[in-house]
């Protein structure tokens, strides 16, 4: 086995293409395929280029800036989708913040990739799968200011002795995700003695899917918020549009509807503002930066006394597909982990409701620890079986309420009565989701309020 070296980026790409098409059983000669996850990358790696697997803070093709990276994508209805985020290269907590972006080990190592990808298909042996396309990619300037602010809120918390708290859903494109998930996978870090979960550099899996979808596979093009890439010099994402929206910051919901001509109340009226505000044909959530980024638009309703209205829901879950999954592999898990929100914040008025604020808001992981409580409680209530039980004309369960915890609770979000999945014994119940308490939603606000009171992130500053 010898390290091949390459002459030129071209060179490698002419080699990386002769994989394509071939089947990793008749590439692998370590009998890789036989190992956990991970065994396709390292065929490639040891047998197509012939050396062995690292985790060295360099590029794998060090003499031409180019990290390797093997990795699966989904045929969906939606169309072409990553099967997961692509993970870099480890977060050193105590010597990455004395760097600048231009030479952090992130930009150092993954500035330029060589992707080599293939379709994952859960029927298939891994064996007989097969590189689809081999493609260097670099970062378009457009993508690279937002990864480069995403660097710098991670950095920032570790300057603020924050690294146990850094969350993937921090930030928009490049996350810091976790690389073990138990005690002997913490780390130290410079400014706390609390020890921080190990976290690596990664693209988040949405922003993968819009890579595969819009710059290798060319399968569609949506909609940009930020028309010129320069405009995010100077200033986050976040703040951007929080900017441009604030000049309608008091106005009653018809004068915007009027002034925008929106006629009907459609479910996403408010996204429907928002978008005409930032100069967008459709909704927000199908604009290219909000779908790389996963930010879903969230519309709060505050009563004049104070209260929220409702509770926020999430999609419905299948009640057998949960209790197969464990909560850090689970949907819900996933969901809130990656998920950044827009709220978009509504008060009553003396006559009509005035847009109040938007706000971006991602879940804390204190936060997220509750929720994972009232999972895993939803989780034993399936198994030991649903307790269904009629009072005064009125069906209840036995699964989480809004009292039982702070955070979250369950209940259902169906059509009708028909609306319904099976239960693990064969019953048929309403649809069921997770929801967060509108109690919960205020408290954030608050913080939120709190935290936007003369501050406002600027790159790297």
């Amino acid at each position: 086995m010898t390290n091949r070296k390459f002459k030129s980026r071209e060179e490698l790409l002419e080699y990386a293409l002769t994989a394509v098409g071939v089947p990793f059983y008749k590439i692998d000669k370590t009998n890789r395929l036989s190992t956990g996850k991970g065994a396709l990358g390292t065929v490639i790696e040891e047998s197509f280029f012939g050396y062995m697997p690292n985790s060295n803070s360099k590029p794998d093709f060090e003499e031409l800036g180019v990290e390797l990276k093997v990795t699966p994508f989904k045929r969906t209805k939606k169309g072409i989708s990553a099967k997961e985020r692509l993970v870099c290269n480890i977060i050193d907590y105590m010597t990455e913040y004395h760097k600048t972006f231009e030479t952090s080990s992130f930009m150092s190592k993954c500035s330029t990739m060589l992707l080599m990808l293939y379709e994952y298909v859960s029927e298939f042996d891994k064996g007989n799968m097969s590189i689809d396309r081999a493609v260097l990619f670099s970062f378009p300037e457009e993508d690279l200011l937002i990864i480069r602010d995403d660097w710098y809120k991670i950095i920032r918390k570790i300057r603020e002795g924050k690294a146990h708290e850094i969350s993937e859903s921090d930030t928009l494109y490049l996350g810091a995700c976790t690389k073990g998930m138990n005690a002997s996978s913490k780390r130290e870090q410079p400014f706390s003695d609390k020890l921080a979960m190990q976290r690596a550099y990664s693209l988040k899996a949405s922003y993968m899917t819009y890579v595969l979808r819009e710059y290798i596979y060319g399968e569609r093009t949506s909609e940009n918020i930020i028309k010129y890439p320069g405009q995010l010099r100077e200033i986050s994402f976040e703040n951007w549009i929080i900017e441009r929206i604030s000049p309608y910051f008091g106005r009653t919901f018809k004068s915007l509807t009027d002034e925008f001509g929106l006629t009907g109340t459609p479910k996403n009226i408010n996204e429907l503002i928002i978008a005409k505000i930032l100069g967008v044909k459709g909704r927000i959530s199908k604009t290219t930066e909000f779908q790389k980024a996963n930010i879903v638009p969230k519309t709060i309703r505050i009563r004049r006394d104070g209260h929220i209205v409702e509770s926020m829901s999430f999609p419905t879950f299948k009640f057998i597909d949960l209790i197969n999954q464990e909560w850090e592999e689970s949907d819900l898990f996933d969901y809130l982990s990656e998920t950044k929100f827009l709220f978009i914040v509504f008060r009553e008025a003396s006559i009509d409701s005035v847009l109040e604020s938007v706000k971006f808001w991602n879940i804390p992981n204190r936060d997220l620890e509750e929720v994972r409580k009232v999972w895993e409680r939803t989780k034993e209530v399936i198994i030991s079986g649903v307790e269904i039980i009629e009072k005064d004309g009125r069906k209840t369960n036995n699964f989480p309420k809004k009292y039982e915890n702070a955070v979250a609770h369950v209940r259902p979000h169906a059509i009708n009565a028909e609306d319904v999945y099976p239960l693990p014994d064969g019953r048929l119940m309403t649809k069921q989701c997770f929801w967060l308490n509108n109690d919960y939603i205020k408290s954030q606000l608050e913080v939120l309020d709190e935290i936007s009171k003369g501050f406002g992130i600027r790159h790297g500053k």
